[in-house]
């Protein structure tokens, strides 16, 4: 699987020829580099490392100079690997831009949700609380009630849903059509929503990759 590194502008919203409004992202993507491409002989596993927008090399640890340098490229804000890559036509050092996906495509979109930080069970598991307030209940609305296991095992079992930090995870929409493609400006429109805020980093993968 291959793709390129996207960053989310916001969502929008489209007609279709039936006048239905279809909710849509707003990605922009590449220019991406090959800046390493990795082989089952040398590393284990076959990969290529791309990546996006060019960063001061003031701003750059020596070691990454050094990276970048064998590459030929100059050193980049946001580095993303995408694994399992058999193309003979990537080569180190070379760009890879948008026009390697075409309208109506399938993409699978990764990227980390949104941080909610510490949060309850109601608003993390969806948890309905208690029920009213009645007989001196005042303060039980949104606790998750008891959790023990009674007598035996006296412990609560791994993997219990209660309050912890949420969000921040990775995750991926799977099969996200591409509505629309303008080169000019290295846009996809992207048929529904994808993990994230406004301008975070995305990885967009493609299904078959030639």
């Amino acid at each position: 699987m291959f793709g390129l590194i996207g960053i989310n502008l916001g969502m929008t919203s489209l007609f279709s020829k039936n006048g239905e409004n279809i909710p849509c992202t707003i990605v922009k993507v590449g220019p991406c580099y090959v800046i390493q491409v990795k082989t089952m002989e040398k590393d284990g596993y076959s990969a290529i490392q791309l990546g996006i927008i060019d960063k001061k090399e003031k701003h750059t640890t020596k070691a990454l100079q050094g990276h970048f340098r064998k590459s030929g490229i100059f050193p980049k804000k946001k580095l993303l690997e995408f694994k399992d890559v058999l193309s003979p036509s990537i080569k180190l050092g070379s760009q890879i831009n948008i026009n390697s996906f075409v309208e109506g495509e399938l993409v699978d979109v990764r990227g980390i949700t949104k941080g909610k930080g510490f949060q309850g069970v109601v608003k993390r598991h969806k948890f309905s609380g208690v029920g009213e307030r009645s007989h001196g209940q005042h303060n039980r609305l949104r606790a998750p009630g008891s959790v023990g296991a009674g007598s035996d095992p006296s412990r609560i079992f791994k993997g219990k849903k209660m309050a912890g930090r949420m969000g921040g995870k990775h995750v991926t929409i799977k099969n996200l059509t591409i509505l629309k493609i303008d080169v000019t400006e290295n846009i996809f429109i992207l048929n529904g929503s994808v993990p994230g805020n406004k301008n975070s980093y995305l990885m967009i993968k493609k299904k078959k990759w030639n």
